[in-house]
């Protein structure tokens, strides 16, 4: 039998105790707290009730426990300050905790919300539907638990179903994005903005107009959509926008600026992209439409934009170097002149058929790539010698002996690995490297001021074809 006890610390307090009485022997159950005065006495004695209704049954007839409450009296006829309180003795319930909330963690996330500006959508529920989506991303079924959690009265499925499709009829996504062109214009840096594109799957059995099945990573067949997200330097969000699952990455960039720079009025911007934004058709737009724009190119684009450095120098190229050169609009670099050992500097009336291209060698690069090429390469050679039933790995060439590896292949992909290129239409004087290529001398080794020599070795061509030839006189 278990039972609750009062006992007298050294200390002068009251702990409060659970015992149970085992085999003539008291053992104590559990420790409830300690009490100074009379009412922290009753809320532990509460407590301590509540943990032994889970052990044993409790009477009807159990009376509620005395305990002392401070209560205001009124002041004496000409008392300045009062009278103090008085100290009767009333009769109250042990202490209940009827419900808790996150009101604290809703009123932070809403005065975010509201500092950003994003009070200018005037809807409560759809400011209730966002904050409650930062906490806990769920259904728009269950949102009503995570906004009772955080203390707030959800209102119906039905109205919240409303609250969503408001968002397209009274354009709650220009509001937020001019919002957000406000906060960074003013607080962040707009010297340069980033572009990236995503897929978000959807559970629909079937397609539509917007949710269609398109490319995806994971060879996913459920419909998709497509997700263009536009940033700021530091990562701010400025503008997003969304387009039919199987859209293609490269032809969603050029609507999103276009469409940013038309809110804004903008004349001019600078757009950073990775290489799956890199097209011909969307430089070419881009630059019409009077963009900047930093794109990561291909590596299959190396051998290209390299050939002049490769020639003068071979496959010799320091930790850290960047060749700053041209790139070709499209086919076969015309403008780069092999038989002058120095880079051309881009300019679009120089070269109206080319592009700026910065290229860096990186040892920790070369290192990653090269680990992957040589996985790649043991792949290959397990699917030919038959140990692996799998699909066609990369370097693997099949013509009519059979399967085989396929040294060019693999021979390129060595010659390029830890090389890293930019494509761009900003002029060196606009936008000067990050750090000065080393002065080479005939070997393409740099010197750096202590005098000695960091010298990269990376494998040569394999295949006559490639070998690199001798410099011109």
């Amino acid at each position: 039998m278990a039972w609750v006890r009062r006992v007298r610390t050294k200390s002068g307090a009251t702990a409060v105790q659970i015992v149970a009485s085992d085999h003539g022997r008291r053992r104590i159950l559990a420790h409830i707290g300690s009490a100074r005065d009379e009412v922290e006495l009753g809320l532990l004695m509460g407590r301590a009730q509540a943990l032994m209704d889970d052990v044993q049954p409790v009477l009807d007839q159990a009376m509620p426990f005395l305990v002392r409450q401070a209560g205001l009296v009124p002041a004496p006829a000409g008392a300045l300050l009062g009278a103090p309180c008085g100290d009767g003795a009333v009769m109250v319930r042990p202490a209940q905790v009827l419900s808790t909330a996150s009101t604290l963690l809703f009123e932070v996330i809403g005065g975010v919300f509201d500092g950003l500006g994003f009070n200018t959508v005037a809807d409560v529920v759809f400011k209730d539907l966002v904050v409650a989506r930062v906490v806990e991303p769920t259904s728009l079924l269950d949102v009503d638990r995570v906004l009772v959690e955080l203390g707030r009265e959800p209102v119906s499925l039905s109205t919240r179903k409303r609250a969503l499709a408001k968002c397209v009829g009274r354009t709650y996504r220009e509001l937020i994005a001019s919002a957000c062109y406000v906060h960074a214009a003013s607080c962040g840096d707009l010297s340069l903005v980033l572009y990236d594109v995503t897929t978000l799957r959807t559970q629909a059995e079937k397609e539509d107009g917007f949710r269609r099945v398109g490319y995806s990573k994971d060879r996913s067949v459920d419909p998709q959509i497509t997700v263009g997200l536009l940033v700021d330097r530091a990562g701010f969000p400025l503008d997003i926008a969304c387009f039919e699952g199987n859209k293609a990455e490269t032809h969603t960039i050029v609507p999103v600026i276009e469409a940013f720079m038309a809110r804004h009025g903008l004349e001019h911007i600078v757009v950073a992209a990775d290489a799956g934004m890199l097209s011909a058709g969307n430089l070419e737009a881009l630059d019409t439409a009077g963009v900047k724009f930093i794109v990561g190119s291909r590596a299959v684009k190396a051998p290209i934009d390299l050939e002049s450095h490769f020639a003068w120098h071979g496959d010799f190229i320091d930790d850290g170097q960047i060749v700053d050169t041209i790139t070709p609009r499209t086919g076969d670099n015309l403008d780069n002149d092999l038989t002058v050992e120095a880079e051309p500097v881009w300019d679009p009336d120089t070269f109206p058929g080319s592009w700026r291209a910065v290229w860096q060698y990186s040892a920790t690069r070369f290192a990653h790539d090269n680990m992957i090429v040589n996985l790649q390469e043991a792949r290959a050679q397990a699917v030919i010698t038959g140990g692996r039933p799998a699909r066609t790995p990369r370097f693997v060439k099949t013509d009519g002996e059979g399967m085989r590896l396929d040294e060019m292949s693999l021979a390129r992909a060595r010659r390029v690995a830890g090389l890293k290129g930019y494509v761009t239409n900003m002029p060196a004087a606009l936008m000067p490297q990050g750090r000065p290529s080393p002065a080479t001398t005939t070997c393409g080794m740099s010197n750096n001021p202590s005098g000695s020599r960091n010298r990269i070795w990376r494998p040569a061509r394999s295949s006559p074809a490639d070998e690199t030839p001798s410099k011109p006189t």
